[in-house]
Parts: C-alpha cells; structure tokens; sequence
C-alpha cells in the first residue's frame, strides 16, 4: 500500500505536542481548509482529508501511540504495513451499522441535507348541506414556520454555524481502542457537524418558531365523515432550509334528519300507509334538490327499497354522483277511531285469508311425523 503521511507533519505540531496542542491546530487547519470554504478546490480537499486522518490518529491515545512504536503505519517505506486504511473501512462499516450517520458525514465535512418537516393533521366540523354542496371554512393549526430573524439558520444575524470543534464537522465520534473503533453522532453537534455559537435571540437556535398558522380550506363537494384533505406545503417548516410538510384536514360531517349517507350513496326511509301498500300509490319524496315522484306497487312489502340513479352526493373522484335509496317502511297507527276499527273489520273478511295458516299447518305436520 501507499506511504502514509506523518500525522504530525500533517497537523504541524511537534511529536510531544500535548492533546490541547494537537486539538488547537486541529481546529485552525479545519477552518482554513473546510470544503465549505473552499468550494472546487480539489487540492484542499485532499489537505482536509489529510487533516482529518492526522487528527484521527494523534487524537485518540492508543492509535498514537501504535504509531509512536511504529507497529501501526508504514512511514517512509519499510516496516509494518499501513494498517490505517484498514482501521478506516472498519471503522465506517461499524459506524454504518450503527445508523449510518458515519456514512454521510465521515471525512466530508458537509453540513447535513435539509430535511422535510413533519406532515400536520386537524379536524374540522361542517354541516351535512356543507360536506354535500362544498365550503370554504377556516381551521388554525398549531406549528413550527422558519424564524423570521434568523431565517431558519438558528444563528444570531450576522453570524453563522461554525465547524463542530469536537468532531471537526465530520458529525460523528470514534469509540474504541485500537484498529477497532466504532463511530456513533457527535454528541456535541448532534450529529449536524456545526455547531451555533451565538444562537439567534428569537428562536434560540432552533431556526423556527411556533406560532398559530390559519387557513381557510377549499371542502370540495361529496366528502364524508372521515374524509382527509391535502394542503401541500402547509406542515411543518422543514430543518436546515428543508421543504415544508403538508397539512391534512380532516371532515367531520354533521347529520341529517332526511339523509343517511351509506358510502357514495344515501338512503332515505318513506313512510306508506297500509292502503298505499296494498292498492300501490305515487309518492313525492325528497332529492337534494328538490322532490321527485316514485310509483309504489301494489303489494309492497315493508322494507323495499327504490333507486334513483345519479341523485345523490358528487363523488370525491370525479366520476359523477352517487344514488339514493328509497326504503318504503309501513305507517302502522297506534290507535285506530271506530270507524277506522269497522272498516280493518270489513277488510279482513273481504280479504278471507289467514297469512299464518301456512306455518301452523306445516308446524302441525313436523309434530306428526316426530311422534
């Protein structure tokens, strides 16, 4: 393998420098050659590795002194081979497994990707005529917007974060002796690779503020009880710059005394007297619009049920609209007057029929054939 660089050269301190010594010119070599602050230049981003890899090795005790000895790296040419390159694909493949914060900051020196902010959800109450016709209704959301001072940089106005002085903008720690090491977040960064030292006065850092957003909401025509509307961009302000979230508004629909919404549809229960039932009729019933006339059969049974297509709410799709189910349930008075009671009578006798004649019979034949 290649020669690898004196860690002391590369860091320009002496081989008796103490730890406050190599941490100091850690620090200004950081500063001087950060990717950030020398975009495109390639040359410095080799002195930044270089840094890196001096400071990975004088800053952790037992590393240097394997290199002290000479029994870890190979300087000049002969001896030992270099074990460094080797300790490094260790050390990411242990710090991958341990959340992959290694992978994404290990020796870039880059600030982490913006990150989306979280989706929101609310509710809100509107009428049945409402959830069927459409609104337009206000909702206010608690959450987080990017702080107007800082502009969601979290520093004080006329600074910015600097280079984590513990991990050196690499965003992670090594743990371990040895060849072996494995690398978790910066404690001290959280793993950003920055750090604010003069946090900005409104958001103390945070880089947003919470505050009350209000809105008035577009509810299409057709929704439900349950149903859930996007508003893109209205969550959550993202971190680091990142793109907000969306706010879901959810509809709690109110009831009707006439409607029952079932599904796409909604189902109306007609009340028929008796004699409609038995000689037919033509009833008015309601639309969501205005009434329409229905042809009740002679004979209909308690319970039957009529459809008029496309009369009911739109659909959330935009495939038309629903039906509506007409469920014809029999008025059976509570009391009848005398003349009422003569005429039921005369009705049972012209009829002639007893409707439970069928069940008692075969009733009575079970009982036959048992015994």
């Amino acid at each position: 393998m290649a020669a690898r660089t004196d860690p002391y050269k590369a860091l320009g301190v002496d081989r008796k420098a103490s730890q406050e010594e190599i941490k100091k010119a850690h620090r200004r070599l950081v500063r001087e050659f950060h990717p950030d602050r020398n975009p495109g230049d390639a040359a410095a981003e080799e002195r930044f590795k270089e840094i890196q890899s001096a400071y990975d090795t004088l800053s952790d005790p037992e590393k240097r002194k394997a290199y002290d000895r000479g029994g870890m790296f190979n300087v000049g040419g002969g001896g030992a081979p270099d074990m460094g390159a080797f300790g490094d694909v260790l050390s990411d493949i242990f710090g991958a497994a341990a959340g992959g914060a290694a992978g994404r900051f290990r020796g870039s020196g880059r600030r982490p990707a913006a990150e989306r902010g979280r989706d929101l959800e609310t509710e809100v109450s509107i009428s049945f005529e409402q959830g069927i016709r459409g609104a337009q209704v206000p909702v206010a959301v608690p959450t987080h917007a990017p702080c107007t001072t800082c502009r969601g940089t979290g520093a004080e106005p006329g600074t910015e974060p600097v280079v984590c002085p513990v991990c050196a903008g690499r965003g992670v720690e090594s743990q371990g002796q040895g060849l072996f090491s494995i690398t978790r977040p910066c404690e001290r960064c959280g793993g950003s690779g920055t750090v604010i030292e003069k946090p900005c006065r409104t958001c103390s850092g945070a880089g947003r503020t919470r505050e009350l957003k209000r809105y008035r909401v577009n509810i299409p025509a057709g929704v439900k009880n349950g149903s859930r509307i996007r508003l893109a961009g209205k969550g959550e302000a993202g971190l680091r710059g990142g793109p907000s979230g969306d706010l879901f508004v959810v509809t709690r629909v109110g009831e009707s005394p006439v409607f029952a919404r079932k599904g796409e549809n909604l189902q109306v229960e007609v009340p028929i007297s008796v004699a409609e039932a038995l000689a037919g009729a033509e009833v008015e019933v309601p639309t969501l619009d205005a009434t329409k006339t229905l042809r009740v059969k002679p004979g209909t049974r308690h319970g039957t049920v009529q459809r008029l297509r496309g009369e009911g709410p739109r659909r959330l799709d935009g495939a038309g609209r629903g039906d509506i189910h007409y469920r014809f349930v029999i008025d059976v008075p509570d009391s009848l007057t005398d003349e009422q009671k003569e005429i039921v009578k005369d009705l049972a006798r012209a009829m002639n029929g007893n409707p439970r004649e069928r069940i008692l019979r075969e009733a009575a034949a079970t009982r036959e054939q048992a015994a």
